[in-house]
């Protein structure tokens, strides 16, 4: 069996017809849940990109593998998909973004050459890179954001798109009184990007997958990872104005948030993202180009759907629909993700299991509580292999799939690592100290923050919304200590022995005894005979002579 494991980049858990979406039509997302599963409750172990990617590619908390924010390098020699794929036999191959940085320093300790295969795969987080594209080619005075090649910017010029970044200049811009008008500036948003549609991001990731399974011979897993619909919002035509301001819904956002607000969402509601989101006319240009982003991935993951079956390969392709976090649009006075509201923390996830073990399942919903890691235990346990679970955190979710009732997690945990933001210096607080922790039950979530605050609470049963936060008073205190008891619980966890597991410790038992060593006995008849051999025997040489 092959793994078809698609993440979009910053879409909303809601923004899905099959997720009761009002206005947003996406038949082919609904027709893989109609296939398979669809998790109602899948969060991220970090809600910003590329801590949690690591989580999604290790298997493994934030904490765990410690790279919590854009750019911090994943440490040399920690296991990730491909390494615990291809031990079961199974390719693993990256189509697109990972958002990861290489630990240089910690390859060059090694000699480690990234030219290497070795080298080239702890450089591409353990995938072997059909074609990497992480989708943010911005410049400015210094230089550019991304310092690698583009393979898009490279298709783009051999299709005729001229200047030294077409990405910028004409895939991620509209046109306004014949200037560029940049994606980068919100007022833009309505205008189409002035591309060819077939030549625009995804439809271009969309066909390098198309080739990769049309040359590449099974069994394989293919992270195909699309940058939409992550900003620049805009979008080519005819998806530039399939949605209008009569398709935004209002913001899910309440007077009562602002008051006593807990000082990190405080910072967070005046940064210049939140400011830009609290603006009427921003939420109006910029939700329906978000929309028909959406709306274009869906239409690619038709041809994607369509290639399989025409190739007769459906059949044999586990398909897995995710994102590493979702988009606030101007909720809670928010925009962006980093926080942990259900806009930003919870993503969409569903899973075809094309083996007639899932057949019972087909077409419904999951409400478990599960985690983004639990996909490396799913996917190693898809090819065939028992699932290290002294180095993956997560948990495999084929019992799921398959119609049975595990026995399963009681919450689920999110980290989040701000210390380089802004508003880690607007809280004077030092780096180690600017770390959030989420905690939540299926009812009531609790926000830890670290530096000396309160915690925040909210109760989704009765505040779906999540306006209200509990810990502002004393009602909910019963309920604060019982979920930092299971965050205390969460920290206690095993998560550092990763090269011995649970089987290994079990088979050393008895094993220094039978090489010999024999500590603490009085006569030796504490054990066996055949243990104390070697120790007995008449004495064949006498060297106390002098």
């Amino acid at each position: 069996m092959n793994i078809l494991f698609i993440m979009y980049d910053q879409l909303r858990f809601d923004y899905l017809g099959c997720a009761g979406h009002p206005h947003l039509d996406t038949p082919h997302f609904d027709r893989v849940a109609a296939m398979g599963v669809r998790f109602t409750n899948a969060y991220v172990q970090s809600p910003i990109c590329g801590a949690s990617r690591m989580c999604y590619y290790t298997g493994r908390y934030a904490s765990s593998h410690g790279a919590q924010w854009n750019g911090f390098p994943l440490r040399v020699g920690e296991q990730t998909l491909g390494d615990h794929l291809r031990k079961a036999g199974m390719a693993c191959w990256l189509l697109g973004k990972t958002h990861m940085k290489a630990d240089a320093e910690g390859m060059a300790r090694l000699g480690l050459s990234p030219d290497s295969t070795i080298g080239a795969r702890q450089a591409e987080c353990g995938f072997d890179a059909w074609v990497r594209d992480d989708g943010l080619w911005g410049y400015g005075p210094d230089g550019y954001y991304d310092e690698k090649r583009s393979p898009y910017n490279e298709y783009l010029k051999s299709k005729g798109y001229d200047g030294e970044n077409p990405w910028a200049d004409y895939a991620n811009a509209g046109v306004t009184d014949e200037q560029i008008a940049s994606g980068w500036m919100f007022r833009n948003a309505d205008q189409p990007a002035n591309i060819a549609e077939q030549d625009s991001e995804t439809p271009w990731l969309t066909s390098q997958t198309i080739d990769f399974m049309d040359q590449t011979e099974g069994p394989w897993c293919a992270h195909v990872s699309f940058i939409k619909p992550h900003w620049p919002y805009i979008v080519p035509a005819p998806y530039h104005d399939m949605y209008g301001p009569e398709h935004v819904p209002p913001a899910r956002r309440n007077e009562v948030e602002r008051e006593d607000a807990h000082p990190v969402f405080g910072a967070y509601q005046g940064n210049k993202i939140a400011q830009a989101f609290q603006r009427e006319e921003v939420r109006n240009k910029v939700i329906p180009a978000y929309m028909g982003l959406i709306k274009q991935c869906d239409d690619q993951l038709g041809r994607l759907l369509d290639h399989l079956e025409a190739t007769d390969t459906l059949k044999d392709t586990m398909i897995v629909l995710t994102s590493d976090h979702g988009d606030y649009l101007g909720d809670h006075w928010l925009g962006e993700k980093d926080l942990f509201h259900e806009q930003s923390v919870k993503v969409p996830l569903i899973i075809f299991d094309p083996r007639n073990a899932a057949d019972a399942t087909r077409g419904t919903t999951c409400d478990a509580l599960v985690e983004s890691i639990d996909l490396a235990a799913t996917f190693v346990e898809a090819a065939g292999a028992q699932v290290p679970d002294h180095i993956i955190e997560g948990r495999s979710l084929l019992p799921w799939l398959h119609g049975e009732t595990p026995q399963w997690r009681e919450f689920v945990i999110s980290e989040f690592d701000y210390s380089p933001t802004g508003q880690r210096v607007k809280l004077g607080l030092e780096p180690r100290d600017a770390r959030l922790f989420m905690v939540f039950d299926g009812r009531y979530k609790l926000m830890h923050a670290e530096g000396g605050f309160r915690p925040m609470l909210f109760d989704l049963e009765t505040d779906p919304d999540e306006f209200h936060d509990l810990a502002k008073g004393e009602t909910h205190n019963a309920e604060i200590d019982r979920l930092y008891g299971m965050l205390a619980q969460w920290g206690r966890r095993l998560s550092q022995r990763v090269t011995m597991s649970e089987d290994q410790i079990k088979a050393m038992g008895g094993k220094s005894l039978r090489k010999g060593i024999l500590p603490f006995l009085y006569d030796g008849s504490e054990v066996a005979p055949e243990l104390t051999e070697k120790y007995r025997g008449p004495m064949r040489q006498d060297h106390r002579k002098t």
